[in-house]
């Protein structure tokens, strides 16, 4: 990574960051003011678990079609006001979807609000990393802990409108308009500027292709002898990194398919299947979001010091045992522990997995980072209609099995992680 400033950040870098945490905590909270009141939905709606679970999947789906155009968009009108427009999108997909009267609405709504947070992720993540630049240092997983803290303080506000007894309609407008002014202020103190620097990116490649095209005209003849062991070379690498970027693809969306589990299913198994009060349901999902955030908070020290590998394959096993458990006796206080084990153990996956990505050979710069972002939301996408269908054939203590298989599949793939520096 090339660090653009070394010295201590000016003014202009600290509001930055801080503006950057706003972002990242509204994007947290937006969302999590529904997840509480899918049950409310649900009943409402009058549909099945599994014409639930298409539903909900509109979100990723919607995440997975607008995820590449972040891109383009960020390059246009710039990575902070991407971001700060998505914020304010996404509250107003979240807010049609709680008034929607119809599961057809529903998930229309929900296809735009999943489409809005994709854009809003990419923008505030490339946003975060372009401070990131300017510090010198690591801080970006900072702002990942701050969107688990917002993640908890939406869930939170939504059981508190349960308790309050206010409507869908007030409790989300409420949420839409705070957490959209929130972004609006926060873009005054984003950077400014473009968020590439494409001159200084095209001279060095040009300076790149003139050095390789003057050892080629030196070298000619011997490059052409060394032609055939370079190409099998090239083709193991490729193999090899084609290898570890699936791997890494599957760590990443276990660590998403344990969040849906989480966001989609945790209120409505408390709430149905073990007959849990409204508030308590609500406190499935904030106790998975709130372990997520104390494992991102040490999990930086914990790599340090084990390496990201036995990280992973710990938090794979801590997932796997403690929502196994959970499920295997069945109780409301032991359920919600479950989800906060689960939390805990998946808190370092995606960042480990993006890292290491992003470091993968014989790919451009950002090319692995992009495909594992894009493709792990496919744990979105295929969860909810899997646990839904598993759910109506069975029942729903049994679809969410999947929150234990996916710290076991962790724990087999971990070995593409980074071990202990030595």
């Amino acid at each position: 990574m090339t660090v653009d400033v070394l010295s201590p950040p000016a003014q202009a870098e600290r509001q930055a960051r801080t503006a950057v945490a706003v972002l990242f905590f509204t994007n947290g909270a937006l969302f999590a003011n529904l997840l509480p009141r899918f049950p409310q939905i649900k009943a409402d709606l009058g549909i099945g678990n599994a014409a639930y679970g298409l539903a909900v999947a509109a979100f990723p789906t919607g995440a997975i079609v607008a995820g590449l155009a972040a891109g383009a968009l960020i390059r246009r009108y710039g990575s902070g006001r991407v971001a700060v427009a998505g914020t304010v999108l996404t509250g107003i997909g979240v807010l049609a979807a709680g008034l929607s009267g119809s599961v057809v609405l529903f998930g229309t709504a929900l296809l735009l609000a999943g489409a809005m947070d994709a854009i809003t992720d990419v923008a505030q993540n490339a946003h975060g990393l372009r401070v990131q630049r300017r510090y010198g240092r690591s801080i970006i997983n900072s702002f990942h802990a701050i969107w688990s803290i917002g993640a908890v303080t939406g869930g939170s506000m939504a059981a508190g409108a349960i308790a309050l007894d206010l409507s869908l309609g007030q409790h989300l407008l409420i949420s839409a308009v705070v957490f959209g002014i929130a972004a609006c202020v926060a873009l005054r103190f984003c950077l400014t500027g473009p968020d590439t620097e494409p001159d200084a990116e095209a001279a060095k490649e040009e300076t790149k292709g003139e050095t390789n095209g003057g050892a080629a005209r030196e070298t000619g003849a011997e490059s052409r002898e060394l032609a055939p062991r370079r190409d099998e070379k090239l083709r193991k690498t490729r193999l090899r990194t084609g290898y570890v970027l699936a791997a890494l693809v599957l760590i990443a969306a276990s660590g998403a398919l344990v969040e849906d589990a989480g966001s989609s299913w945790a209120a409505l198994y408390l709430s149905d299947s073990l007959h849990a009060s409204g508030t308590l349901a609500a406190s499935g999902y904030i106790a998975l979001v709130g372990a997520q955030f104390v494992g991102r908070m040490i999990g930086d020290r914990l790599v340090d010091r084990f390496g990201q590998r036995a990280v992973a394959r710990s938090g794979g096993l801590i997932a796997a045992v403690g929502m196994g458990l959970a499920l295997a006796v069945p109780t409301a206080t032991g359920t919600i522990l479950g989800f906060a084990t689960a939390g805990f153990g998946v808190a370092t996956l995606v960042p480990a997995a993006m890292h290491e990505a992003d470091e993968l050979p014989g790919l451009r710069p950002g090319s692995g980072l992009t495909i594992v972002s894009w493709l792990m939301r496919l744990g979105f996408l295929l969860s909810p209609p899997i646990v839904g269908l598993v759910a109506d054939s069975t029942s729903l203590r049994v679809g969410l099995l999947v929150v234990p298989l996916a710290g076991l599949m962790v724990m087999v793939l971990a070995g593409v992680l980074q071990p202990r520096r030595r």
